[in-house]
């Protein structure tokens, strides 16, 4: 069989540095030489019958139970070297476009509704893991989602509270005690920023209890009880309105036949002259199908929407897009930071779960990764309103915002440093 795989290799990779021993005992060698050399090894003909027939789950598959096993580079390497000669990236014509339009996305079935029932074990099966597993990879603050990176140097720390800075900036705090709902808290992260640097008034939502339990702990160590609630609580449940509202990283969960009614929701909790801010991975392409890997194993239940996918459900819910920002290597960064980190501590991690809950963890770091770094995968940031007149006439006070906060956090840097 893996003269049929060969063939395909040999027509896919023209250009990179892949070398590839079958089960045969005989190596393979595509591209033209150039780059970091990688070195697989596929341990018996069924797994070169399984990547043949079925490569966007069996090569995720059998990397973590261990069937193709990297003698010379990462699954990282491998992933690089066979999507960057996809179409576009060299002149080429690529049989491994199959492969890689099917991984561009972090996954789940399309079409499936998610319920309440169906939302919560989904979110359960990825966010009730082992608090002590994000903090292998995670910066202090949990914080989850695509960071802000303004330098190629800048630290993951740096990047996600300039994250956090950036949105917030959008979400135009012109007074205290404004009314902020959190859809999809996470850990509490943000929600805490927002109430300790511009008084809001935050109410949290999460379908997790390991977040939550995190998330008013937090809240109360930091002195904030007051002025941040987390409940474990369905968005689709809340009956009051907000000034603000903001979601980050959670609309990829929400599943595409559920796009209609979380904007509708979304409108009915805004008060009329309140802002809304979304962030959410998205594609560049028209829709696609999702990766059988990453739905099966990691993010049951989510779905990755095209562009085109998400402004029919704004237009149609009553709320009025005031402006919009695409992210496009943030994410890859991001991503790069989360994988280095988890690889350092796999020992660690070993002594949480096992081998092979690693290798299934890597690949979906570092194909993660690869789709933002060398398919069509961004991040989208849709400022939202009811009104026209809810924001000012130019987008100079989002700048203005955040420049006055980068000054007085490094004036606050100062003092305590003196």
């Amino acid at each position: 069989m893996y003269r049929f795989l060969d063939r395909f290799l040999s027509r896919s990779i023209v250009q990179g540095n892949l070398s590839i021993t079958a089960a045969d005992g005989k190596t393979y060698r595509y591209g033209d030489g150039t780059g970091t050399p990688v070195h697989a090894r596929l341990t018996d003909a069924a797994t070169e019958n399984l990547l043949l027939l079925d490569p966007a789950l069996r090569l995720g598959e059998c990397y973590m139970q261990g069937s193709l096993q990297m003698l010379e580079g990462t699954i990282y390497d491998f992933l690089k070297v066979t999507l960057s000669n996809m179409p576009g990236s060299v002149e080429t014509k690529n049989s491994f476009a199959k492969l890689a339009l099917s991984m561009r996305n972090f996954g789940a079935v399309v079409g499936r509704g998610n319920n309440f029932m169906r939302a919560r074990k989904n979110v359960q099966h990825h966010y009730d893991l082992s608090g002590a597993l994000y903090d292998l990879f995670l910066d202090d603050d949990r914080q989850y989602s695509c960071a802000y990176f303004s330098t190629p140097e800048t630290t993951l720390e740096e990047a996600q509270f300039a994250k956090k800075r950036h949105i917030a900036s959008k979400l135009n705090f012109n007074r205290p005690d404004l009314s902020t709902l959190d859809i999809g808290c996470g850990w509490g992260g943000m929600g805490l920023y927002l109430a300790s640097t511009f008084g809001a008034k935050v109410t949290g939502v999460t379908l997790s209890d390991e977040q939550l339990a995190i998330a008013n702990k937090r809240a109360v160590a930091n002195g904030l009880s007051g002025r941040a609630e987390f409940l474990l609580k369905d968005y689709r449940h809340l009956d009051r309105k907000f000034d603000r509202i903001v979601s980050v990283g959670m609309f990829e969960h929400v599943g595409k036949k559920g796009f209609n009614e979380y904007f509708e929701k979304a409108a009915a909790l805004l008060n009329d002259d309140g802002v809304m801010l979304m962030h959410t991975i998205g594609q560049a392409s028209p829709p696609s199908a999702t990766n059988p890997f990453i739905e099966k194993y990691i993010f049951p239940g989510g779905y990755i929407p095209s562009m085109s996918e998400v402004l029919p459900a704004i237009e149609r819910s009553g709320l009025m897009l005031a402006d919009i920002e695409i992210l496009r290597y943030h994410y890859a960064e991001t991503l790069k930071h989360w994988r280095n980190r988890f690889v350092a501590h796999w020992d660690d991690a070993t002594r949480l779960y096992d081998e092979e809950f690693c290798r299934m963890w890597e690949f979906y770091l570092a194909s993660s990764e690869a789709a933002f770094r060398f398919l069509d995968l961004n991040v989208f940031q849709f400022q939202l309103v009811k009104r026209r007149d809810a924001l000012p006439m130019t987008r100079d006070y989002m700048v203005d915002t955040e420049r006055a906060l980068i000054a007085s956090e490094q004036t606050d840097m100062k003092l305590a440093a003196e």
